[in-house]
């Protein structure tokens, strides 16, 4: 039984899923500064399984649309469609199930969250497209990665939300975006021969990995200052300029990684220190909600 779990845990990345959702929490708690940050147990419930759906039918829909790049690629030819550990029939019917379960969750949370949930499917399974027809696919994962905190938001506000809100919420999704752009073009080095050859776009293919990089540490560099804003508008304090400072350290030493490092350091950069990343928001996050603003200089 494990095995099976195993195997299909990793044909969809569920580790990866360490990216979006400390995101989505945190803007869950922001949501619920009324109550301390708690939802409560029916909201918080359905968020995490309407995030799971999400990310498992986007990463079922990315394999299915790339396994014949997947089997070409040295760095992806052992992945479980490539080598047969997984048929194309079972894929498609975990993706199929896996947006189902996205509406499902939806139409537990609130009407807008259902009504939306459509557009959010389409969003997400697209970006795996685009590759074929694009230099800018990282905006477009960003963007599909943003959906997770607009969505939790909305999970538990509806559209009972304020202007303020809004631009709280509108904030950490450019900041999102913006986080996602930087790395993703980090870990794209990786493939930077194997796309150039095969015609796959991506901004490491159109401007070369030099020219990239400077665009990853531009995009970083703004993610840095929207982050702080972010904080600024939620009146945050300490504890989160704590964090900011973290996050800010993280990323100087993830692009240093990636200029000093030979690829296999890449992997590094992309995974363990945007975890990290996430991982800081989401504490110093519901640390300020919970204690709302407890932490001060004095």
């Amino acid at each position: 039984m494990f095995p099976l779990i195993n195997k299909w845990a990793s044909f969809v990345r569920f580790s990866h899923t360490v990216f979006a959702l400390p995101f989505a929490l945190a803007a869950m708690c922001v949501a619920a500064r009324d109550h301390r940050g708690w939802p409560g147990w029916r909201t918080f419930g359905l968020i995490l399984a309407a995030m799971v759906s999400a990310r498992t039918c986007a990463m079922a829909f990315n394999r299915i649309a790339d396994r014949k790049f997947d089997a070409l690629n040295p760095r992806t030819a052992n992945r479980h469609l490539p080598v047969g550990a997984i048929s194309s029939a079972g894929a498609i019917t975990l993706c199929v199930l896996s947006a189902a379960g996205l509406v499902v969750a939806s139409w537990f949370l609130n009407p807008l969250c259902f009504w939306l949930s459509p557009l959010a499917l389409v969003v997400i399974c697209f970006y795996s497209l685009t590759k074929r027809f694009t230099d800018f696919t990282h905006v477009f994962l960003g963007l599909a990665l943003a959906l997770a905190p607009v969505g939790a938001w909305l999970a538990v506000k509806g559209a009972n939300v304020s202007v303020l809100e809004i631009s709280q919420m509108l904030l950490l999704a450019a900041t999102v975006v913006l986080w996602l752009v930087g790395f993703d073009i980090i870990y794209a080095l990786q493939d930077y021969e194997f796309d150039r050859t095969h015609g796959l776009r991506s901004l490491v293919v159109a401007w070369g990995p030099k020219n990239a990089l400077q665009a990853a540490f531009l995009a970083h560099l703004g993610m840095c200052g929207l982050l702080f804003a972010f904080g600024l508008l939620c009146r945050f304090r300490i504890a989160y300029v704590i964090g900011w400072l973290l996050i800010v350290g993280c990323i100087v030493l993830e692009h240093w990684i990636a200029r000093r490092r030979s690829l296999n350091w890449i992997n590094v950069a992309f995974f363990r220190l945007n975890a990290v990343v996430s991982a800081v928001f989401f504490i110093v996050t519901v640390a300020e909600v919970v204690f709302q603003g407890g932490f001060r200089l004095r």
